[in-house]
């Protein structure tokens, strides 16, 4: 799953056992040679289903990273790229990677922009929210975001019980669940606390008005679903 030049079990180790913010620092300079980076055919996927619903004008990275989301924006946006993030390392690595664009450092909880940007999104990065946080996230998009703009972001179809994937995913789950019982500071990740109904009613509760388009190039289940489904909240334009 790793790379040569990602991270030893002894660096991972080390990230596991800091907090969030910590972690991220540490991982940082390898982040991009993990599986953890959001796949290039996610975001180009991504890309061509925020196309005709542009163009737009300026574009935010929620929890940007090292900057994967940056290109989609670039792709679709035709005024000014914000990412913001709360870890300095990974902010560090996105800035050598993509010049031109702008860097915010901040908790996603609590945004500090009001009616600037006319689409926002975001990566692998709702597992670091507890159910209780995203509403202060949603709220904060929200409000960063010109009325009629748009949050948009992929999610992934639930695995089935009978796919070695769903108990890969639960046993991590339980796994950090264990480790935050045990350590501090908590390092909050999990993958099974997001489900597609309860992000569609937080997002509503913040005032979006939500719908959601299949990225059929990413494939289909057995039953003829799609694997991933781009998340796309729209704010109320003014009356």
């Amino acid at each position: 799953m790793f790379s040569l030049e990602g991270p030893s079990v002894r660096e991972l180790a080390k990230q596991a056992l800091s907090s969030v913010e910590g972690g991220y620092d540490l991982l940082s300079p390898k982040f991009d040679h993990t599986p953890f980076r959001t796949p290039d055919g996610v975001l180009d996927a991504t890309a061509a289903a925020l196309r005709p619903l542009g163009p737009f004008g300026h574009g935010l990275d929620v929890c940007c990273g090292t900057g994967a989301g940056i290109g989609v924006l670039r792709s679709v946006c035709h005024g000014r790229i914000t990412g913001v993030d709360f870890s300095r390392g990974m902010l560090a690595q996105a800035r050598r990677a993509h010049r031109g664009a702008g860097w915010v450092r901040a908790d996603a909880r609590a945004l500090p922009f009001v009616g600037v940007f006319d689409v926002a999104v975001s990566f692998g990065a709702l597992g670091h929210f507890l159910p209780a946080e995203r509403p202060a996230l949603f709220d904060g998009v929200y409000r960063a975001l010109r009325p009629d703009a748009i949050l948009a972001f992929p999610v992934a179809a639930p695995q089935r019980i009978t796919s070695g994937w769903y108990w890969a995913l639960l046993g991590f789950d339980l796994t950090m669940r264990v480790r935050n019982a045990m350590w501090r500071p908590p390092f909050v990740m999990y993958y099974r606390t997001c489900p597609l109904h309860a992000i569609r009613d937080d997002l509503r509760a913040s005032g979006f008005t939500v719908t959601s388009v299949p990225l059929a190039v990413l494939g289909h289940r057995e039953d003829g679903s799609p694997r991933y489904r781009l998340v796309v909240a729209r704010k109320a334009s003014r009356l």
